[in-house]
């Protein structure tokens, strides 16, 4: 398939290229090595799919954690999602998926559920966004796990918390984006909107990493395993609540929801483009007046008294837009890095990689992929002064370590042919 096109989840699967890159597991009593990742020696499996869970176990691998991402014969859904070159290896896809392991296995097959026993009673961490009701007739409850293993860290991505009353609905990034509030406090009661990013499934699996690393901390102190649910809709909700309560945070409420302040900074229209800027403090407010030349507004919007300022702030706000189109973005760049004013120019997509900053501390990397060619993405953001996330291995093809895994579990040559021949487990 020719570089740039779309990919056609009906065609033939290409075969996943070998993995000859060795792998490193040492025992849960090794000492960590020396340079390696803060979760260097930790085996986490990988029940997820899309971007909720993959983004959080990519993030625990780039922290050193050894992650087995567990597929089924036909993939990742993510994998056909967006542009490729080649099926089932989407840009999207490998952008959540590097620092993994891929086996493919049959969990409708006794063989497959037995492979996934034998991996689960290794690993210390279970990660899965399987409804978990889906798990539990496939015989992978906690419960069930927990016998396999005690001590093992099992987390549940779910859209819903298990003991309410959609504990059984299905949830996708909008539909929680609506549920929690969200797409009301980005447009409106009467006239709601989407945030046009995943940006629930990526917050979410930011709570998600937090908690798979908060479990493996508790279990280091105790030596006990747990259950962790990380449910979408709490998260999100509580996430937005921070401003958005507004006075309904009051018992009773004292005013509206939401939080003006932030519905008025608005991108503000310079003679020739955009920025961004925000006086926050009255020291700000006043140095920007003042050095526009307009130092009356500083008592006609009562800029140094904050409740006053508060009231004023659509004014406030409106009066630095109108300030803001006598002048370029370059002008503006000047004055407010002079008196020192948080701004920022805006940045095209299509212009993020070349930004002075990001470029400055080599955010975005190419990388070669042993199957795709050459790939742009970011590095580990989180800098570690003595354990440092890294990028071990690219995102794998479907089932491209499904022998190797095998190998560490235990299986013989014979047996894993003989998986691979009941189509058990794919390669």
């Amino acid at each position: 398939m020719t570089k740039g096109s779309r990919i056609d989840a009906t065609t033939r699967q290409d075969t996943p290229a070998a993995d000859t890159s060795p792998s490193h597991r040492p025992g849960q009593d090794s000492p960590a090595r020396p340079g390696a990742g803060a979760l260097d020696g930790l085996q986490i499996l990988d029940l997820t799919s899309v971007l909720f869970g993959p983004y959080a176990t990519q993030t625990l691998g780039d922290w050193g954690a050894d992650i087995i991402k567990i597929e089924n014969l036909a993939g990742d859904l993510w994998r056909y999602s967006g542009l490729a070159r080649n099926r089932g290896m989407s840009g999207q896809f490998m952008a959540v998926n590097r620092n993994k392991r891929s086996i493919a296995l049959d969990l409708k097959q006794d063989a497959g559920k037995a492979v996934l026993r034998r991996l689960i009673s290794g690993a210390d961490a279970l990660v899965s966004n399987v409804r978990p009701a889906a798990l539990d007739r496939l015989g992978f409850s906690y419960t069930a796990c927990s016998a396999l293993k005690p001590d093992l860290v099992y987390v549940c991505a779910t859209g819903y918390g298990q003991d309410g009353p959609w504990a059984a609905r299905p949830a996708f990034d909008e539909i929680i984006q609506a549920a929690s509030g969200f797409a009301a406090s980005m447009g409106s009661d009467d006239s709601p909107a989407y945030v046009p990013s995943l940006m629930a499934d990526k917050i979410c699996a930011l709570a998600l990493t937090s908690a798979v690393v908060a479990a493996l901390l508790h279990r280091s102190r105790t030596g006990q395993g747990q259950l962790v649910e990380v449910p979408m809709q709490e998260t999100l909700a509580a996430f937005n609540s921070i401003e958005m309560l507004g006075g309904s945070a009051f018992e009773p409420p004292i005013g509206p929801t939401g939080y003006n302040r932030v519905r008025e900074r608005q991108p503000a229209q310079t003679l020739d483009g955009w920025i961004s800027m925000l006086p926050y403090s009255a020291e700000q407010w006043c140095t920007f007046f003042e050095a526009v030349g307009q130092p009356e507004a500083i008592d006609e919007l009562g800029v140094m008294d904050p409740v006053q300022r508060a009231a004023n702030i659509d004014r406030l706000y409106a009066r630095m837009r109108d300030i803001v189109a006598t002048r370029s973005t370059a002008e503006w760049e000047r004055l407010l890095l002079e008196i020192d004013i948080p701004h920022a120019p805006f940045t095209r997509m299509q212009d993020v990689r070349e930004q002075r900053h990001l470029k400055g501390v080599g955010l975005f990397e190419t990388v070669e992929h042993p199957s795709e060619g050459t790939l742009v993405q970011p590095r580990p953001a989180t800098r570690f002064s003595d354990s440092p996330a890294s990028v071990r291995r690219p995102a794998p093809r479907l089932g491209q370590d499904t022998r190797a895994i095998l190998l560490e579990a235990g299986y013989s040559a014979a047996d894993i042919e003989r998986l691979l021949s009941d189509g058990a487990v794919a390669e």
